[in-house]
């Protein structure tokens, strides 16, 4: 099933009623379906069907819920199942990842769902049993199963249980995944879409593009980093404590043996009769009694099977001399009167048996095991220590039963960890990462080069709608309020910016007229000119010619600056300048020198600005300087060769000529149209560009247009 990530317009509680309800629906699946089983008398559980429903309906947090509290109340009438339900989680995590990958919805994909279940149901769950309670098939529902498998001799009693834990397992989750996979494929998806529990702050996203989210490269990512904090203080947390418990466990567990060995030495030595002590040596089982205390420390050490040994010695400066000592069923007692070697563990003790007083328990760890000893003085009538009644306590099920306790401990934080860390991060996905990094996606990818890319990108950071309530929202409206106040900005600066290119190119016009006006026969020379110099161009960039130079900067900046090209002439004397005849070789030379100085006039503007904003004014040089070459090297004033020449002066060479020859002039008058474009035609190769002079050729009605607007035609 695809969780609900767009056009949500459930309200909080709406949602919140909707999360109860599956809850509450996924227990009562758990509980009525787990007791099917028993009724019908068949090897299976069925207590996950509610909880793998719930987790792929809703997600992680109802899956979660539901298979926690689902142990927590069964632990009511049988506590030990407490301790499985970090299994249940698990399978629940595990069932809303599945949904989410759409595993349900495909035949194919069934049995990897089947598999991972059993392995943590049956395989962990396994090893946990064996963990808390060691060996022991019980009445298990595998039970005789793991029984039959043991008595072929294949396996080994764990092994045995793990494999029938397993079949039943598959058997059962098997079961269960065809019921969810059936619920799923039956119910509506309107249906579905409401019980998924999401906690958007934000107008959601879609599910591709949330998955493309979380899939953006990042070094370390904060939803990892809240993982890892949130992991690492809960099992630091959980291991202190942990080791808290167990060393108040142990203490308790050998104060309880301490306590024990206690009782059970104040019962023997109260049977003994201080007097009699040296009879009893002597004597042994002959003397008065002695049987009959004999039979005591007998009943003492089989009354608990963490009863090791239960005698009584005198203690001598060369060992212990035994007065009584209870036979046990693996070791029968020493005889009256025998010497028995200090154990190293009372060495430093020996003064004060032998003076008679009392010593604290003793500890050791030798030649018969982890052992608790304590020892009582036996006194006569006259109040000395005639002997002492010891006990000792088998103290290796303390280290079993910490083990145990541990593992109970671990399994118990392992589940409350996951439901724990499940929420933490749920929170922190919808109310920080997710609200983070969609602010961050919509400036990431904001484009401010158009009014229509800032009206977009306004519009997406307007639509996420965070509204989380908190220091993220804040964050939010701020980001909100700097775009909106950037993009104002930039509108601004376009503003000035026309403003001030439309005043560049008026003042360009400015000095173009200023110059052209001591022309008398230009007349709109410059204009026309630059309306040309734009036709070929466009029509050079149609064509795919020179397009590595031919940018819409490029082509901004020549037309812009093409009315620059004969700003030259303001330093051509107006008698050569308005000649009527023909100019003698004198003046023409004179004539051509309004290409360099041209140059110069537009580098010394070049010097004033900086080199960022020089673009266009170094293609008015290079149109003022190199209008007038030509494409086989014979033109002026550099006597430059194809494309030695910048291509937007070879361009202004077609546009000014032509031009000239269409125009009226005090010495000649106007050719027509076509006869002036054969001109240009009988020039490709000699005087002009061949590709420009084809561009100018194929746009040809464009230019009797503009040709026929300047003649008022």
């Amino acid at each position: 099933m695809e969780p609900k990530t767009k056009g949500s317009d459930m309200s909080k509680g709406s949602r919140g009623l909707h999360l109860i309800l599956l809850c509450v629906v996924g227990l009562a699946v758990n509980f009525l379906l787990a007791r099917l089983p028993m009724a019908l008398n068949l090897p299976l559980y069925l207590d996950n069907v509610g909880s793998a429903l719930a987790a792929a309906l809703g997600g992680y947090i109802p899956g979660i819920v539901v298979g926690f509290f689902t142990n927590l109340v069964n632990s009511i009438g049988a506590p030990e199942t407490i301790y499985y339900g970090s299994l249940t989680v698990l399978i629940a995590i595990c069932s809303a990842w599945f949904a989410q990958r759409g595993y349900y919805g495909r035949p194919s994909r069934l049995p990897v769902v089947v598999v991972v279940f059993a392995l943590i149901g049956g395989g962990l769950g396994s090893v946990l049993t064996w963990t808390l309670y060691g060996f022991q098939f019980g009445n298990s529902l595998s039970a005789p199963l793991a029984r039959r498998i043991l008595n072929t001799g294949a396996l080994s009693p764990f092994w045995s249980q793990f494999a029938a834990d397993m079949v039943i397992d598959l058997a059962d989750k098997a079961i269960t995944v065809a019921i969810v996979a059936i619920a799923l494929y039956v119910m509506p998806q309107s249906i579905k879409e409401r019980f998924y529990f999401a906690g958007w702050q934000q107008v959601p996203f879609t599910r591709k593009k949330l998955e493309a989210e979380r899939k953006r490269a990042r070094r370390m990512s904060l939803r990892s980093k809240i993982v890892f904090v949130a992991a690492v203080a809960m099992v630091v947390v959980a291991g202190v404590v942990t080791c808290i418990s167990f060393v108040h466990f142990r203490n308790a567990a050998i104060d309880e043996q301490i306590n024990l060995a206690y009782g059970v030495a104040n019962v023997a030595a109260e049977a003994i009769d201080g007097d009699r002590v040296d009879e009893y040596i002597e004597k042994g089982e002959a003397a008065e009694g002695y049987a009959r205390v004999d039979k005591r420390f007998y009943d003492l050490v089989n009354s608990s099977e963490n009863i090791e040994y239960v005698y009584a010695y005198r203690i001598l400066e060369d060992g212990c001399q035994v007065v009584f000592d209870a036979d046990t069923p693996d070791t029968p007692g020493s005889e009256p009167g025998e010497m028995v070697e200090f154990d190293e563990a009372f060495r430093d003790q020996l003064p004060t048996l032998l003076a008679g007083g009392d010593i604290k328990p003793i500890t050791s760890n030798e030649k018969y095991g982890w052992l608790l000893t304590v020892y009582k003085p036996v006194r006569d009538s006259k109040g000395v220590c005639q002997c002492y009644v010891g006990v000792d306590i088998n103290m290796n099920h303390i280290a079993t039963n910490g083990y145990q306790f541990v593992a109970r401990v671990i399994s118990l934080f392992f589940g409350f960890f996951l439901l724990i860390l499940t929420c933490s991060l749920w929170l922190a996905e919808y109310n920080v990462i997710l609200p983070i990094n969609s602010m961050d996606a919509a400036t990431g990818t904001a484009a401010y080069n158009s009014a229509e890319a800032r009206a977009l990108s306004l519009k997406r950071i307007h639509e996420l709608d965070i509204h989380t309530g908190d220091e993220i929202e804040n964050l939010y409206r701020s980001v909100v309020r700097t775009t909106e106040e950037m993009v104002a900005t930039i509108e601004n600066v376009e503003h000035q910016n026309q403003v001030i290119h439309r005043l560049q190119n008026g003042l360009i016009l400015v000095l173009a007229d200023m110059v052209e006006s001591r022309d008398k026969c230009t007349g709109d020379h410059v204009r026309k000119t630059a309306a040309y110099v734009d036709i070929i161009l466009r029509e050079l960039k149609r064509e795919g010619v020179y397009q590595d130079q031919l940018t819409e900067d490029y082509i901004r900046d020549v037309v812009n600056s093409a009315p620059l090209h004969d700003v030259g002439k303001i330093h051509v004397p107006d008698a050569i300048l308005n000649k009527p005849g023909k100019l003698t070789d004198e003046e023409y030379e004179i004539m051509k020198t309004h290409t360099t100085a041209g140059a110069a006039v537009i580098a010394r503007a070049i010097d004033t600005v900086s080199e960022e904003h020089s673009g266009y004014l170094k293609e008015a040089m290079n149109l003022a300087h190199y209008h007038h070459e030509k494409w086989n090297g014979q033109g002026y004033p550099c006597g430059l060769a194809g494309e030695e020449i910048p291509l937007s002066a070879r361009v202004m060479a077609v546009a000014d000529v032509f031009d000239a020859l269409v125009s009226r002039r005090s010495y000649k008058e106007s050719f027509p149209f076509e006869k002036a474009v054969d001109i240009i035609r009988e020039g490709s190769g000699s005087h002009f560009d061949p590709k420009v002079v084809n561009a100018f050729l194929a746009a040809q009605d464009e230019v009797r247009r503009v040709m026929n607007t300047y003649m008022g035609s």
